[in-house]
């Protein structure tokens, strides 16, 4: 058997190209060799929701009281009540810096205590 090497009959001559030739064209046989096209989808970006879960939930000394009153009353009303408590608690330590006249980051860092300590506590279970 010879093989020839030109470009136009490749390795195994003209009887390899002779069979293929009456049933695809030039332009189909190309397309068949080319690497299938993938759709291409435009994706929604996923985000993920954020989570707004307390890492302390159900430590400190005053979780379990707080778990509680949340189940009796309800979590709408709890969290609004919750808000109350934390702007009231926000609004003393404000009246405290000015009071004795400390600065804006001062009362911020008190206030950053405040939520730390409230952790720790599970007040924010």
């Amino acid at each position: 058997m010879a093989a020839s090497l030109s470009a136009n009959r490749g390795l195994l001559g003209t009887s390899f190209y002779g069979a293929w030739g009456s049933s695809i064209s030039g332009d189909d046989y190309h397309t068949m060799l080319a690497p299938p096209q993938q759709a291409r989808v435009p994706r929604k970006a996923i985000r993920a929701q954020p989570m707004m879960k307390n890492v302390n939930e159900g430590k400190g000394l005053f979780a379990p009281l707080v778990v509680v009153t949340r189940n009796i009353v309800g979590k709408k009303r709890f969290n609004q009540l919750r808000g109350k408590a934390i702007a009231l608690h926000s609004q003393v330590i404000t009246e405290f810096c000015k009071s004795i006249g400390a600065d804006a980051k001062q009362r911020q860092g008190l206030i950053r205590l405040a939520k730390k300590n409230g952790e720790r506590l599970g007040f924010l279970a």
